[in-house]
Parts: C-alpha cells; structure tokens; sequence
C-alpha cells in the first residue's frame, strides 16, 4: 500500500466516496484518511470506528478538539468554528490531522496535550471528493485516540454549510447546551512539543555499541524492512510494535528509530527544523546508491524522515543533515547511509 502514488490513492478515494453519494449512504460507512493511509506504522485513525452512534454525551459540556485536512481554507475553518459555537461545541483547539497523527511520537505528544486541556471529544473534519464530513466520536486519553469499535456520529454533505447544520439540528435535540464561554475565533497556531528532552542535528555514535530497536509494522513490509536494515552496520533488533519501551531497555535496547510523516515544512516544523515562511520546496539529502544527491521536494508532499531516540531519556538524533524522501523506504536508506558515511563506514 506504501507504493501507490498519492495520485492513485486520491482517485479511489474520490471513486469511493462519488459512489457512496450516488447509493445515498445506504451502506455501513467508514471514515477514512488518505492523509495517513500510506504511514508506516498506522492505519487510518477511525477506520475501525462504529458509524451511527449519537453524539458524544459531554460533547456540549466539555471541551473538544478538530482534526482537519489540510484541504480546508481558513475561510472554511472559520465556517466551522461558527458552527460549533451554534451548536454549543467548545473547540478549544484545531490541527492538521497530518500533523497530529504524523508519527508515534507524535501521537503521544499529542494524546498527551489533549489530555492535560482535559479534551473530552474529537472531531475529525474532511474534504473529500466534492463532500464535507464530520465524524464525532470520544477521545480515550491514550495514544491511540480511539478504542477499536467505539461509536463515532457522522454527518456528510456536498455543502459545508448544511454538514453543519446537521450537526446543530442534532446537537439541539440531544442535550443541554452548557458550554458557554466558547471562544469566537479558532486556536489553529498552537505549538505543541514532541521533542522534550535533548534535540541534536547528529548521529547517535553510542550506537556504535548500543543496540538499536526497530518497530516491525507487523505485515508484507517486515521483508523489505528486514532487507533496508541490513545496511545498518551496528547492532539491532527488529521488535514487535507492542512491546513496550521499557521492556525493551530491560532487553538491552538503548535506541528506537522512529520517524514523521507528514507535509514537508510540518515535518520540519514538528522536529523542531527553521521552515521559512512561503518555501514551496524544500532540498533534501538522498543516497539512490553510495553517492550523495540533492532531490527538490514539492513542500505540500508528503514525506518521511528517520532519526533515533533514545530510550530512556527520550534525547533525539536527527542526523547531520535533512534526509528525507518521498517513500519510507528511501527515506530510511537515506538515514542509514548518511549514518555509515559521517562515519567513514563502507
């Protein structure tokens, strides 16, 4: 699924969801986002989430988050921040859902400052294939956002303006609105922190004798990851995806690769990279074989960049330089042959 071109996937997505319109949504829907689907290690965040729930039940009592496209225009964000305010929704804060869901440690930055703003609901804002969507469904307080099969409400419609009127008409007649004091404008420049310890644009040399521990996807990638790590010339140790990090320090892991996914400036801006204002490419590093070249990425594509953390004390190593590519597999070539040459390894 990794390979197919984003041209490809938009287009089945824009099939699937033209289709769906035609039947007039008879059929079982299932949220879906393109934004994520090609990620390493995720699928889409409400996949497996339960069409046809009612609204969250402290959804006009607490507070909520909105996890939009990067397709929607301040003009439609605006939109629907007055529309939640009708409805009696506190939206407390707005992200790309690119940016939230651009990588595990990501994820848990994230969960994490959603649950210290004691966010109580999510909704997941899309536009795709001619339609608005909103799905509504309750933030659990983990990493994971959702519990597989938990219920989520969704609303869908050519007009943005009617998706949200859906949405009020429901809202009115399923509880008592007691969110008073909502904000008028939309929080959209919120700066949340993924990286808490120590920040270094190099390599990690203690993994010349650290084992490095390497997150499995846990399906027909494992081979080809198997294959790329092989250039590793350290230590390492391909671990299943749910074994928890402490666990593996117990095991004698020091280092876990990780990496984002996402447009190419909100990837730098998430590593904590200097984005300027406007790029409408950014040059990257990459290593087709041994020899170094330069490879201009538009900046709305989405890409993929590796670095290392450390384990216990959660400090990150980004590498010397910016490596990163449009598929993960290069992109992790990349990160591992920039490695063996700032090192003078053959």
């Amino acid at each position: 699924m990794v390979s197919l071109s984003v041209f490809f996937k938009d287009a089945l997505y824009l099939v699937f969801f033209r289709l769906l319109n035609a039947m007039k949504f008879t059929l079982p829907l299932v949220f879906i986002s393109f934004l994520t689907i090609a990620q390493v290690s995720q699928r889409s965040i409400t996949e497996t989430l339960k069409p046809g729930a009612p609204l969250p039940e402290k959804l006009l009592s607490t507070r909520t988050a909105v996890l939009y496209d990067a397709a929607f225009t301040t003009k439609e964000i605006n939109d629907i921040h007055a529309g939640m305010i009708r409805a009696g929704v506190d939206a407390v804060a707005y992200f790309e859902t690119d940016r939230v869901f651009a990588g595990a440690d990501v994820e848990a930055a994230f969960s994490q400052y959603f649950t210290n703003r004691e966010i109580n609901s999510l909704v997941f804002a899309e536009k795709k294939g001619g339609l608005y969507r909103l799905t509504i469904t309750t933030f659990n307080n983990k990493p994971t956002f959702i519990d597989p099969g938990q219920g989520a409400w969704i609303a869908s419609d050519a007009y943005l303006k009617e998706t949200l009127r859906v949405l009020y008409s429901t809202a009115l007649g399923s509880y008592k609105k007691q969110n008073l004091l909502i904000s008028e404008t939309p929080e959209m420049r919120l700066q949340i922190n993924v990286i808490t310890a120590r920040r270094t644009e190099a390599f990690a040399t203690d993994l010349k004798v650290d084992r490095l521990a390497v997150q499995k996807f846990g399906d027909e990638r494992d081979a080809e990851l198997e294959d790329i790590m092989k250039l590793y010339p350290f230590k390492y140790t391909l671990v299943d995806a749910s074994v928890p990090e402490p666990e593996l320090r117990k095991q004698g892991m020091f280092y876990m690769l990780r990496f984002v996914y996402s447009r190419g400036p909100v990837a730098k801006q998430l590593l904590g990279y200097e984005v300027r204002h406007g790029e409408t490419a950014l040059v990257s590093v990459t290593y087709p074989g041994n020899t170094e070249q330069l490879k201009t990425i538009p900046a709305e594509t989405p890409i993929y960049k590796f670095y290392n953390r450390q384990i216990e004390f959660n400090n990150v190593f980004l590498g010397t330089k910016w490596d990163a590519d449009v598929t993960w597999q290069q992109a992790l070539r990349n990160f591992i042959v920039g490695f063996k040459r700032e090192l003078r390894i053959e």
